[in-house]
């Protein structure tokens, strides 16, 4: 797919999920946003850019989780609610794992300037330090502080490359994918990342968002595995991502529909289909295990 020699694809064509269809789910119109949602607040507030990011800024302490804001190599459904240049600053980049729509590594050039640290496994960290970022590297439960957030990394299962032959000199390990945990002063954040179910994924203590993947890809959560995580977690809001945002209506892993996801979860009020750049609040659950 065109990307740098170090950098891996958005999974590959070679996904036997791939079924031809004449139908694509499309996010909503996209809502831009500038340098007035970097500044302090009372509150947290999440915004989906798109894709699999998500911009977060938790009472003045900004993140980002997985942003791609430019040079992806494949088009694109959505414009993307900010450029790299208007970004402000940034406290960290947390990257779940290293294809490049997660790990981008053209959004991330442009946003070294202003950010103080990047965060993810250690095998994109070893990525991210050829690159010359401020960038840390971490084991999967390790945990670490920023700002007011203390984030831990959640196990995820996403070695799809060695299922095909002749992808990747590489042998990848599960432990080379990530998934976040965020705690943050009004709730908790799970940001999963791409990954096949774990038995882990269903225990957890209760959070108070997730970012939620439900493409149906055999090496996602598929739509049934997606459909049991949100089941084990009936009253957290689930912001949807990884859908709606790439033009690719014969590919799994981009193609999941809102509507099919309400018929299947309990609760599907909570669903929240999200606009690019759209402000969402987050707000503790009443009641729940922690």
């Amino acid at each position: 797919m065109g990307v740098s020699w170090h950098q891996v694809p958005a999974q590959t064509s070679a996904d036997s999920t791939i079924t031809k269809k004449k139908y694509q789910a499309k996010a909503p119109k996209t809502r831009p946003f500038g340098a007035e949602a970097f500044k302090a607040s009372s509150k947290t507030t999440l915004r989906w850019l798109g894709m699999a990011g998500f911009f977060i800024n938790s009472r003045g302490t900004t993140l980002m989780v997985d942003p791609l804001l430019k040079g992806f190599d494949m088009p694109l459904l959505i414009d993307f609610p900010i450029d790299t240049k208007d970004v402000p600053k940034l406290d960290a980049v947390l990257v779940t794992h290293a294809d490049n729509d997660h790990y981008s590594v053209p959004t991330n050039r442009d946003l070294k300037p202003v950010t103080k640290a990047y965060h993810s496994t250690i095998y994109v960290d070893s990525l991210m330090k050829n690159e010359g970022f401020p960038s840390f590297g971490h084991n999967i439960q390790d945990t670490f502080q920023v700002g007011q957030v203390r984030v831990k990394l959640t196990p995820a299962d996403h070695a799809y490359q060695n299922a095909y032959p002749g992808m990747s000199k590489r042998k990848f390990k599960n432990e080379d994918a990530c998934g976040f945990w965020l705690e943050t002063p009004d709730g908790t954040i799970w940001a999963p990342g791409d990954s096949r179910l774990l038995p882990e994924h269903l225990q957890f203590p209760t959070p108070d968002a997730i970012l939620f993947d439900f493409s149906d890809s055999e090496w996602h959560f598929t739509l049934a595995g997606a459909v049991k995580i949100a089941n084990a977690y009936p009253n957290t809001p689930l912001l949807l991502n990884h859908w709606g945002s790439v033009d690719a209506a014969d590919f799994t892993p981009f193609n999941a529909d809102p509507e099919q996801l309400k018929k299947l979860v309990v609760n599907p009020g909570r669903i929240h289909v999200l606009a690019p750049g759209e402000p969402f609040r987050l707000k503790r659950l009443k009641n729940q295990k922690r």
